[in-house]
């Protein structure tokens, strides 16, 4: 049997969450770089004129974004899950790494959230 097997178990279960976010963050940007596509095709069966090309930059740049932190959120999961696997096996105890890293990668997501809020009330406003 392995030592300290469920500690081990609930740490690599930690990692597989933090995997599956960062993939579903990372094809969320995918979605958002190619939403300016859809508004074009729908603005375009209505009947309106195409939105303006300068706009789609910040679908893009969003897009980009959520790309990239998922990638930093894969990286970071890696690195967390590696050290903790060490932490698990040592014989002395380590302090608890708190919440900050968390807490700042939620408060990531809530201003990349707030700027495509901003970003489709816009695009709504100027499609309607």
């Amino acid at each position: 049997m392995i030592r300290h097997y469920s500690d081990h178990a609930a740490n690599e279960r930690t990692f597989l969450a933090w995997v599956r976010t960062a993939i579903a963050v990372m094809a969320f940007g995918f979605l958002i770089e190619r939403f300016d596509l859809f508004l074009r095709f729908a603005t375009l069966n209505v009947g309106k004129a195409p939105s303006a090309p300068h706009r789609e930059w910040l679908a893009n740049a969003a897009g980009m974004a959520f790309l990239l932190l998922g990638l930093g959120m894969i990286a970071t999961a890696a690195w967390r899950f590696f050290r903790t696997s060490k932490e698990i096996d040592a014989q002395e105890e380590f302090l608890g790494a708190g919440a900050r890293f968390d807490l700042a990668m939620a408060a990531l997501l809530v201003l990349l959230g707030l700027s495509l809020l901003l970003y489709l009330s816009h695009a709504v406003v100027m499609a309607g």
